[in-house]
C-alpha cells in the first residue's frame, strides 16, 4: 500500500464545482487528506484569480470539464453523483436548483451524498440573493468592527483570511466531514449549509464572552489582542521592517522590562489604559534603534513572545518554518504543507494543479461512461476533453 492509500480520506470521492474564494482552498484541504477531488470546469471558462498551473489551491486535483447547462452535462453531473460521497458548490442561492442539480434532484440519484453548499449569506435570510465579498461578511458579523489599531480610522480587513478562508472554507470543511460521517454511520446524506457571515459568527464566540464580562471594549486598538497594549503590538525596525511583540503575562513583560531596560517607573502598571499611549511611542523609538535582523538576534526564541513580519516570500524561508516543513515546492510553485499533522494518516500532495478538462476522459471512464458514450458528448460540446 502506498503512501497516498493510507491517507485519512483516501476511498472519498469529492465532486468540486468550480468557484472562486473558500470552494477551492476547501477542496485542496480535503484532496491533500487523501480525497479524489474532481473539478468540474465549464468549458472555455477562463480561470478567475491566479492561473490553474500556479494555483495551490488547485492541487492534487483532477479535472472534468462539463457544460451543466446543456440537458447532456446536467445528466451526465448527475450520474456522477451517483458514484459520489460530497458535491461542494458556491453559486448564490437557487442557481442549482435552476440547473436541475440541486439537493433534491442529487440526493434522489444518491442518498448518501454529502451535498455542501459555500456561500457569502447563507441559503436564505433577507440578503441571501444579494452579491457580496469577505470584507462585507467579515463586516455584518461583527469582527471587522475590531479590526485596526486606529481607534479614530476605519477598520482594516484582514485581506481574505477570516471571511472566506476561517469562516468559509474551515466551516465548509467541517460541515462535510461531520455529514459524512453521519453518512457512513446512518446511509443518509445532508446538506451542508455553510455561510462565511455563520462562520465569522461562530469565530466570534470568545469576545462575546468577553463582552458580556465587561472585558471587551467595542472598536478598534482598545483591547490588549488588537494592538491596543503597547505589550501587545508591531513596530517599525531601523530599516523599514516590522516585529512584532506579544508580552501579555506578567513573566513575559517583567522579561521585555529586563531585555529592553524599561526601568522607568512608567512601565509598572502593565494594565493602566491610561499609560499605553506613552508606553507604546516609548517602544517605538526604541525599535527604531536595531534592523529587524538585529532584533532577531536578541528576542527570537525568548519568552518575551517575539516574531519578525516576514513577507509571504520570506515566510518559507524561516528556519523554523524549514525545519517544520511547512512550505514545499509543487510544480515549482513554493506553496504551504499540508496541514494539520496526522501521525499515522499524513497529509500529502498528490501533484500539482490540472488543466481544465485535463482527466475528462479518465474520469468518465472510472464512473462506466463507454468511450462512444464520451465522443457523443463531446461532440454535443456537454464535455470538453483537453488531454495532452
Amino acid at each position: 500500500m502506498t503512501a497516498v492509500d493510507q491517507r485519512a480520506l483516501s476511498g472519498v470521492t469529492v465532486l468540486e464545482l468550480r468557484s472562486i474564494g473558500p470552494g477551492p482552498l476547501a477542496g485542496m484541504l480535503l484532496a491533500d487528506m487523501g480525497a479524489d477531488v474532481i473539478r468540474i470546469d465549464r468549458p472555455g471558462a477562463a480561470p478567475r484569480g491566479a492561473a490553474d498551473n500556479v494555483a495551490p489551491a488547485h492541487r492534487g486535483k483532477r479535472s472534468v470539464s462539463i457544460d451543466l447547462k446543456s440537458p447532456g452535462g446536467r445528466d451526465l453531473l448527475l450520474t456522477m453523483v451517483e458514484k459520489a460521497d460530497v458535491l461542494i458548490e458556491g453559486s448564490r442561492p437557487g442557481v442549482m436548483e435552476r440547473l436541475g442539480l440541486g439537493p433534491s434532484e442529487c440526493l434522489e440519484r444518491n442518498p448518501k451524498l454529502v451535498y455542501g453548499r459555500m456561500t457569502g449569506w447563507g441559503q436564505d435570510g433577507p440578503l441571501a440573493s444579494a452579491a457580496g465579498h469577505d470584507i462585507n461578511y467579515v463586516a455584518l458579523s461583527g469582527a471587522l468592527d475590531g479590526m485596526g489599531s486606529d481607534p479614530a480610522g476605519p477598520p482594516v480587513p484582514a485581506v481574505s483570511y477570516v471571511g472566506d478562508f476561517g469562516g468559509g472554507t474551515m466551516f465548509l470543511v467541517f460541515g462535510v466531514l461531520c455529514a459524512l460521517r453521519v453518512a457512513e454511520q446512518s446511509g443518509v446524506g445532508q446538506v451542508v449549509d455553510a455561510s462565511m457571515v455563520d462562520g465569522v459568527a461562530a469565530l466570534s464566540a470568545p469576545y462575546h464572552g468577553l463582552i458580556a464580562d465587561n472585558k471587551w471594549h467595542l472598536g478598534r486598538g482598545r483591547n490588549v489582542i488588537d494592538g491596543g497594549a503597547p505589550f501587545y503590538h508591531a513596530y517599525k525596525t531601523s530599516d523599514d521592517q516590522y516585529v512584532t511583540i506579544a508580552s501579555a503575562e506578567p513573566q513575559f513583560y517583567q522579561l521585555l522590562r529586563d531585555t529592553l531596560e524599561l526601568t522607568d517607573p512608567l512601565w509598572d502598571a502593565q494594565h493602566d489604559e491610561g499609560s499605553w499611549e506613552a508606553q507604546q511611542q516609548k517602544l517605538a523609538a526604541i525599535f527604531l534603534t536595531k534592523t529587524r535582523s538585529q532584533w532577531c538576534e536578541l528576542l527570537e526564541g525568548t519568552d518575551v513572545c517575539f516574531a519578525p513580519v516576514l513577507s509571504l516570500v520570506e515566510a518559507p524561508n524561516h528556519p523554523h518554518n524549514v525545519a517544520r516543513g511547512n512550505f514545499l515546492t509543487v510544480g515549482g510553485v513554493v506553496q504551504p504543507a499540508p496541514a494539520p499533522r496526522l501521525s499515522s494518516t499524513p497529509g500529502a500532495v498528490s501533484g500539482p494543479p490540472p488543466a481544465a478538462g485535463a482527466h475528462t476522459r479518465e474520469v468518465l471512464r472510472e464512473m462506466g461512461i463507454s468511450d462512444d458514450d464520451i465522443e457523443k458528448l463531446a461532440a454535443a460540446d456537454a464535455v470538453a476533453i483537453s488531454e495532452s
